[in-house]
């Protein structure tokens, strides 16, 4: 049984004859590859002996390619096309402004902040492709863990990661669940009880969403069961507008409330007791670990302490 042919033939010759395979001249094939003509001719041999065919033959003084020689040079050609991706790739996934970063961000964050230092970073880091797009809860983790996405933004419940043990979290805001109402007789007081919440009818968002999950975790924890919702979106802003048009009363990160409370003529209040979340980036350990994800947290942290995230949020432009 003959050897496989991988094992018995050096790079340095598959180099050797590609170069030869260009010149079709053993002469200039030497001088460019630093060696003498009596070494180029031995290793082209010496490769012609292993493969037991001819690469080369010569009319008069000029050197042509046999078909076996054609083919090992469209061979060897490809081969190093595929060293030469592979070379690229590992540069990517080793440097900080080259690359692909995918992120998911669940639907009930709102993504102005986002999109706009994703422009940003682009402007200044344009070797690096960032693709931002919608993830649902049952889909976030399975995503992560395939990595389909590289970075999840969700607002992140109590002790959620201690599920998911092989994931980190970034925060960006600690936030919290405001009450939006309409009610004159709500407006002196400071708080609302989930009992009194539930004297009224409800805007939601769907009962899958990672802000549904934590309502619900909320008035579980007090034996209670949820509001009655006449309607769910799955973005805040649907449900702003839906409320502020018809009356009926809805739940919405503070951040949010801040950030368009002059679009409308809503109230808010906080629940009693308070119903917390927090704004993070979900990720898997080892990607912290990639230059390119910790150069685009960098730039993010940077970006949020030059101008805060609210305020950012705020921002008309």
């Amino acid at each position: 049984m003959k050897e496989h042919p991988s094992k018995l033939i050096s790079s340095r010759a598959f180099a050797y004859f590609l170069q030869l395979a260009e010149t079709l001249n053993y002469t200039k094939t030497a001088q460019l590859l630093g060696i003498t003509q009596p070494a180029l001719t031995q290793q082209i041999k010496k490769l012609e002996g292993k493969l037991e065919a001819n690469l080369f033959y010569t009319v008069g003084k000029q050197l042509h390619l046999t078909k076996a020689g054609l083919i090992m040079k469209e061979t060897v050609e490809s081969i190093y096309d595929v060293l030469l991706e592979a070379t690229e790739r590992i540069h990517d996934e080793n440097s900080s402004t080259r690359g692909k970063i995918t992120i998911g961000i669940s639907a009930s964050v709102e993504d102005k902040v986002f999109t706009k230092f994703i422009t940003e970073y682009f402007k200044e880091y344009s070797g690096i492709a960032v693709t931002l797009f919608m993830v649902g809860r049952k889909e976030v983790w399975e995503f992560l863990e395939k990595n389909r996405i590289d970075i999840a933004i969700l607002y992140l419940p109590t002790g959620v990661l201690l599920k998911h043990k092989d994931f980190a979290s970034r925060n960006i805001i600690h936030d919290e669940l405001l009450f939006l109402h309409h009610h004159e007789e709500l407006s002196e007081k400071t708080s609302i009880t989930f009992n009194e919440a539930l004297a009224f009818p409800w805007v939601s968002y769907p009962k899958s969403y990672f802000v549904s999950q934590v309502i619900q975790a909320a008035f579980e924890k007090r034996g209670l069961t949820l509001p009655e919702s006449v309607a769910h979106f799955t973005k805040p802003d649907q449900m702003f507008r839906f409320s502020n048009e018809t009356g009926i009363n809805t739940a919405l990160p503070r951040s949010f409330f801040q950030a368009h409370q002059g679009e409308g003529i809503l109230r808010a209040i906080p629940f009693e007791p308070p119903i917390q979340l927090e704004l993070a980036f979900v990720y898997r350990k080892e990607k912290i670990d990639v230059p390119r994800i910790k150069h685009f947290f960098d730039k993010f942290d940077q970006y949020v302490n030059n101008e805060n995230y609210i305020s950012r949020l705020k921002n008309k432009e």
